[in-house]
Parts: structure tokens; sequence; C-alpha cells
């Protein structure tokens, strides 16, 4: 009876000091929560049609990253300075990626232009293969971006294709999504022109 009493009395400390561990946890959580949110710091989840955009709270300085245009060109994203772009890392052999590519057409189609593109970067090892993966699927609008050594995905952490990155004036990530997207929706377009209400640092001098 000692034994079995001394062992109920071990166990109501231990269910009580989990308890006490558990609430302590939540109430920090919390707080410090609530005190992120106040600073502004908490990164945003936007929901862009069936898949998550995850939105820095601050936009994050990017690696320097270089491919080929059509022509075999380097490009990198200096190129792109004071415009918005939708950087789509992408391959021809990616069933997801053939999925959202026509949405991803149709966005460029409409809000394409001198302030902000699309731009698809393939990452097929022969660059030959976009031009007829493009009749095929009916893209008009998109311009042909590849990087043939893959290195992009690494040097940007893309985890996977496809990985689509919506970058500032100045060449920083405001945020991104991993996995196919509706790109073409209303939400697209709202984060689009909130980072197109942001002045550049050369226009704003």
């Amino acid at each position: 009876m000692k034994n079995s009493s001394k062992i109920i009395a071990w166990a109501a400390v231990a269910l009580i000091s989990v308890i006490a561990i558990a609430t302590a946890l939540f109430l920090y959580q919390r707080n410090n929560a609530s005190k992120n949110l106040l600073s502004g710091v908490l990164n945003v989840a936007v929901d862009i049609g069936g898949q998550r955009f995850m939105r820095w709270h601050t936009p994050r300085e990017l690696p320097l990253i270089s491919f080929q245009d059509a022509t075999g060109k380097t490009v990198t994203l200096a190129d792109f300075h004071g415009r918005v772009i939708l950087l789509n890392v992408w391959a021809t052999w990616c069933p997801p990626c053939r999925e959202e590519m026509p949405s991803l057409d149709r966005l460029n189609a409409k809000r394409g232009g001198s302030d902000f593109e699309v731009v698809a970067l393939s990452i097929d090892r022969d660059p030959d293969l976009i031009k007829p993966f493009y009749q095929d699927f009916g893209i008009r609008t998109l311009k042909h971006y590849v990087d043939p050594t893959t290195r992009v995905s690494d040097t940007l952490r893309a985890p996977g294709v496809p990985t689509t990155l919506l970058i500032d004036r100045e060449g920083r990530e405001i945020g991104r999504a991993m996995g196919p997207a509706a790109w073409d929706g209303a939400q697209v377009e709202a984060l689009i022109d909130g980072a197109l209400l942001r002045p550049s640092i050369r226009d704003s001098k």
C-alpha cells in the first residue's frame, strides 16, 4: 500500500509539473506573439487559390543569381531593378509546373509591362525544351529564361519546383510560395499592387 501511495503521489507531482510547464510555455508564446504582432514582425500567410504564399514582415535581401535569356545572354536580378517581378523557378519535366504555367501566362498578359513582369526561370539542362513546352501549353507572353546549371535553386534555397518569389523594385524578396498556385487571382494582384505602391530608393532620392 505504501509503495502504491508513493507511486500515485509521484505521478500526481509529475502531472502537475507537466501542466505547469505547458501553461508557462503557452503564456510565453502568447505574450511574445502579441509583442511581435504589435511591432509588425510577424510573417503573413496569404491564400492564393489553394496555395500558401508567405509574405515576410520585411523584404529580404537576395543573393546574386544569374541565368540566360532566349539568346543566351547572361541576365541577373539587377537587370530588373526598378520593376516588381514574380520569379517562378520551374522545369518542363515538373507536372505541378505544367499545372500553374497557364495562370502565370494570364497574369503576365494582364499585368506585365514596364513596372511588372513574370519571370519564368526554367532549370532544364536543355534550353531547347522550353519553346515546344510553351507551344504545347499555349504560353504566349512569358519570355524564355533558363539556368541549365540549376544553381539558382540552391542559391535561392528553393526546396523544389515550382518555387515562386515576389521581388520588389530593389531586388529584395517580399515573399514566396512553394508548390503550384493559381497566379491570376485577386489575391496575387493585391500582392503585386502592394509591391508597386512602395517607391524604390532610386525614385525617392
